[in-house]
Protein backbone atom coordinates (compact mmCIF):
# COMPACT_ATOMS: atom_id res chain seq x y z
CA UNK A 1 0.00 0.00 0.00
CA UNK A 2 0.85 3.75 -1.29
CA UNK A 3 0.03 6.98 0.44
CA UNK A 4 -0.48 10.15 -0.72
CA UNK A 5 -1.77 13.08 -0.18
CA UNK A 6 -3.76 15.99 -2.17
CA UNK A 7 -3.61 19.09 -1.62
CA UNK A 8 -5.72 21.01 -3.27
CA UNK A 9 -5.89 24.61 -4.68
CA UNK A 10 -4.66 26.23 -1.63
CA UNK A 11 -3.68 29.65 -3.62
CA UNK A 12 -4.33 33.09 -3.15
CA UNK A 13 -7.65 33.86 -4.75
CA UNK A 14 -9.24 30.99 -2.73
CA UNK A 15 -8.28 32.86 0.55
CA UNK A 16 -9.63 35.98 2.92
CA UNK A 17 -9.28 38.82 0.38
CA UNK A 18 -8.68 36.88 -2.76
CA UNK A 19 -10.87 37.29 -5.92
CA UNK A 20 -13.07 33.98 -4.92
CA UNK A 21 -12.04 33.81 -1.39
CA UNK A 22 -13.44 31.08 1.51
CA UNK A 23 -13.70 31.91 4.75
CA UNK A 24 -11.17 30.23 6.79
CA UNK A 25 -8.73 29.63 3.66
CA UNK A 26 -5.96 30.79 5.52
CA UNK A 27 -6.54 28.74 8.86
CA UNK A 28 -6.47 25.72 6.23
CA UNK A 29 -3.38 26.41 4.59
CA UNK A 30 -1.58 26.85 8.25
CA UNK A 31 -3.17 23.97 9.10
CA UNK A 32 -2.07 21.97 6.38
CA UNK A 33 1.70 23.21 7.10
CA UNK A 34 1.51 22.00 10.79
CA UNK A 35 0.02 18.42 10.12
CA UNK A 36 2.93 17.77 7.58
CA UNK A 37 5.41 19.74 10.07
CA UNK A 38 4.28 16.15 12.22
CA UNK A 39 2.96 13.48 9.85
CA UNK A 40 4.60 14.40 6.24
CA UNK A 41 5.86 10.18 6.98
CA UNK A 42 2.60 9.16 6.92
CA UNK A 43 2.79 9.59 3.18
CA UNK A 44 4.59 8.23 0.33
CA UNK A 45 3.77 10.72 -2.32
CA UNK A 46 2.38 14.94 -1.50
CA UNK A 47 0.81 16.08 -4.59
CA UNK A 48 -0.23 19.94 -4.40
CA UNK A 49 -2.76 21.35 -7.46
CA UNK A 50 -3.38 24.91 -8.39
CA UNK A 51 -6.04 26.39 -11.04
CA UNK A 52 -3.61 28.05 -13.65
CA UNK A 53 -6.08 29.90 -15.97
CA UNK A 54 -5.10 31.41 -19.02
CA UNK A 55 -5.27 35.25 -19.05
CA UNK A 56 -6.23 36.43 -22.20
CA UNK A 57 -8.71 33.98 -22.97
CA UNK A 58 -12.24 32.81 -20.80
CA UNK A 59 -10.68 29.46 -20.43
CA UNK A 60 -13.10 27.80 -22.22
CA UNK A 61 -16.27 29.70 -20.72
CA UNK A 62 -14.82 29.35 -17.30
CA UNK A 63 -14.57 33.18 -17.17
CA UNK A 64 -18.02 35.42 -17.18
CA UNK A 65 -17.12 37.54 -20.26
CA UNK A 66 -21.00 39.01 -21.41
CA UNK A 67 -22.81 38.55 -18.07
CA UNK A 68 -22.78 38.74 -14.35
CA UNK A 69 -20.80 35.13 -13.10
CA UNK A 70 -23.38 32.81 -12.42
CA UNK A 71 -20.99 31.34 -9.78
CA UNK A 72 -21.85 27.76 -10.23
CA UNK A 73 -20.95 27.27 -13.80
CA UNK A 74 -19.01 31.26 -14.93
CA UNK A 75 -16.95 32.59 -12.47
CA UNK A 76 -15.04 36.17 -12.11
CA UNK A 77 -11.63 36.12 -13.59
CA UNK A 78 -9.34 34.10 -10.61
CA UNK A 79 -6.02 31.84 -10.46
CA UNK A 80 -4.53 33.62 -13.83
CA UNK A 81 -0.77 32.67 -14.84
CA UNK A 82 1.88 34.29 -13.21
CA UNK A 83 0.06 36.59 -11.49
CA UNK A 84 -0.11 36.74 -6.94
CA UNK A 85 -3.57 34.98 -6.99
CA UNK A 86 -2.61 31.94 -8.37
CA UNK A 87 0.40 30.89 -5.99
CA UNK A 88 0.35 28.98 -3.01
CA UNK A 89 -1.04 30.90 0.00
CA UNK A 90 2.41 32.06 2.09
CA UNK A 91 1.05 29.75 5.16
CA UNK A 92 1.18 26.42 3.11
CA UNK A 93 4.88 25.51 3.17
CA UNK A 94 5.45 23.81 0.39
CA UNK A 95 8.42 21.76 1.34
CA UNK A 96 7.12 18.45 1.28
CA UNK A 97 5.36 18.59 -1.72
CA UNK A 98 6.48 16.30 -4.42
CA UNK A 99 4.39 16.85 -7.28
CA UNK A 100 3.13 20.20 -8.23
CA UNK A 101 -0.16 19.79 -10.52
CA UNK A 102 -1.47 22.75 -12.74
CA UNK A 103 -5.01 22.46 -14.06
CA UNK A 104 -7.58 24.55 -16.07
CA UNK A 105 -5.09 26.03 -18.55
CA UNK A 106 -7.66 27.25 -21.19
CA UNK A 107 -10.28 25.06 -19.69
CA UNK A 108 -12.72 24.83 -16.91
CA UNK A 109 -11.18 21.71 -14.48
CA UNK A 110 -12.41 21.52 -11.06
CA UNK A 111 -10.82 18.17 -10.52
CA UNK A 112 -6.59 17.31 -9.74
CA UNK A 113 -7.48 14.92 -12.16
CA UNK A 114 -7.76 16.94 -14.93
CA UNK A 115 -4.60 19.01 -14.37
CA UNK A 116 -0.60 17.92 -15.23
CA UNK A 117 2.40 17.95 -13.44
CA UNK A 118 5.67 20.22 -14.61
CA UNK A 119 6.46 16.86 -17.28
CA UNK A 120 2.78 16.93 -18.69
CA UNK A 121 1.91 14.14 -17.26
CA UNK A 122 -1.74 13.25 -15.93
CA UNK A 123 -1.90 12.71 -12.28
CA UNK A 124 -3.44 9.05 -12.63
CA UNK A 125 -0.25 8.39 -14.56
CA UNK A 126 1.94 9.97 -11.66
CA UNK A 127 -0.42 7.94 -8.86
CA UNK A 128 0.39 4.54 -10.80
CA UNK A 129 4.23 5.13 -11.23
CA UNK A 130 4.05 5.52 -7.15
CA UNK A 131 1.63 2.36 -6.70
CA UNK A 132 -0.77 5.00 -4.86
CA UNK A 133 -3.90 3.20 -4.17
CA UNK A 134 -4.65 5.27 -0.52
CA UNK A 135 -5.35 9.25 -0.76
CA UNK A 136 -6.29 11.95 1.56
CA UNK A 137 -7.70 14.93 0.71
CA UNK A 138 -7.54 18.35 1.91
CA UNK A 139 -7.65 21.72 0.89
CA UNK A 140 -10.11 24.09 -0.93
CA UNK A 141 -12.71 24.66 -1.59
CA UNK A 142 -14.83 21.23 -0.11
CA UNK A 143 -18.23 21.77 -2.68
CA UNK A 144 -15.97 22.38 -5.53
CA UNK A 145 -12.35 21.27 -6.24
CA UNK A 146 -12.19 19.61 -3.23
CA UNK A 147 -15.46 17.33 -3.67
CA UNK A 148 -14.46 16.58 -7.81
CA UNK A 149 -10.72 15.40 -7.03
CA UNK A 150 -12.48 13.52 -4.17
CA UNK A 151 -14.93 11.53 -6.40
CA UNK A 152 -12.50 11.32 -9.43
CA UNK A 153 -9.71 9.24 -7.12
CA UNK A 154 -12.77 6.98 -5.98
CA UNK A 155 -13.26 6.64 -9.46
CA UNK A 156 -10.07 5.79 -10.16
CA UNK A 157 -10.00 3.33 -7.65
CA UNK A 158 -8.80 4.45 -4.60
CA UNK A 159 -9.38 4.47 -1.22
CA UNK A 160 -9.91 8.12 -0.01
CA UNK A 161 -10.14 9.98 3.18
CA UNK A 162 -11.43 13.32 3.72
CA UNK A 163 -10.19 15.32 6.44
CA UNK A 164 -12.61 17.43 7.54
CA UNK A 165 -10.52 19.63 9.11
CA UNK A 166 -8.64 20.68 6.71
CA UNK A 167 -10.84 21.39 3.81
CA UNK A 168 -12.74 25.13 3.99
CA UNK A 169 -15.93 25.70 1.42
CA UNK A 170 -17.60 28.00 -0.24
CA UNK A 171 -21.01 27.55 1.73
CA UNK A 172 -22.13 25.95 4.21
CA UNK A 173 -25.05 24.46 2.64
CA UNK A 174 -23.74 23.04 0.01
CA UNK A 175 -19.87 22.17 1.54
CA UNK A 176 -22.10 19.69 4.48
CA UNK A 177 -23.53 18.41 0.79
CA UNK A 178 -20.27 17.64 -0.65
CA UNK A 179 -19.30 16.03 2.53
CA UNK A 180 -22.42 13.70 2.30
CA UNK A 181 -22.07 12.67 -1.13
CA UNK A 182 -18.77 11.63 -0.69
CA UNK A 183 -19.38 9.16 2.46
CA UNK A 184 -22.06 7.75 0.05
CA UNK A 185 -19.50 7.26 -2.94
CA UNK A 186 -17.60 5.78 -0.36
CA UNK A 187 -14.77 8.25 1.00
CA UNK A 188 -14.18 8.26 4.53
CA UNK A 189 -14.86 11.90 6.59
CA UNK A 190 -12.19 12.21 9.16
CA UNK A 191 -10.53 14.62 11.42
CA UNK A 192 -6.63 14.38 10.96
CA UNK A 193 -6.63 14.25 14.82
CA UNK A 194 -8.31 10.78 14.86
CA UNK A 195 -5.90 9.14 12.39
CA UNK A 196 -3.41 6.57 14.23
CA UNK A 197 -0.47 8.85 15.66
CA UNK A 198 1.69 5.78 14.99
CA UNK A 199 0.37 5.63 11.54
CA UNK A 200 3.16 5.28 8.85
CA UNK A 201 2.95 3.98 5.13
CA UNK A 202 3.30 0.65 4.46
CA UNK A 203 5.35 0.90 1.48
CA UNK A 204 8.23 2.32 3.27
CA UNK A 205 11.22 4.01 1.86
CA UNK A 206 12.14 1.15 -0.36
CA UNK A 207 8.98 1.27 -1.86
CA UNK A 208 9.42 5.37 -2.42
CA UNK A 209 13.05 5.37 -3.74
CA UNK A 210 12.01 2.54 -5.84
CA UNK A 211 9.18 4.68 -7.73
CA UNK A 212 11.38 7.85 -7.56
CA UNK A 213 14.42 5.36 -9.95
CA UNK A 214 11.57 4.00 -12.36
CA UNK A 215 10.28 7.39 -12.32
CA UNK A 216 13.82 8.86 -13.78
CA UNK A 217 14.55 6.12 -15.67
CA UNK A 218 11.16 6.91 -17.22
CA UNK A 219 11.84 10.19 -17.92
CA UNK A 220 15.32 9.93 -19.15
CA UNK A 221 14.08 7.45 -21.80
CA UNK A 222 11.74 9.88 -23.22
CA UNK A 223 14.52 12.84 -22.98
Amino acid sequence: MSRALFIIDVQNDFTEGGALGVEGGAAVAAGITAYLAEHADRYDLVVASRDWHNADDDNGGHFATDAEPDFATTWPQHCMAGTAGAEYHPALDTAHVDVHIRKGQGVPAYSIFEGTDDAGDPVAEVLDRHGVTEVDVVGIATDYCVRASALDAIEHGRHVRVLEDLVAGVAPESSEAAIAELGHAGASIVDSSELPPGEVVDSGAGAADAAASDDAADRSGRA
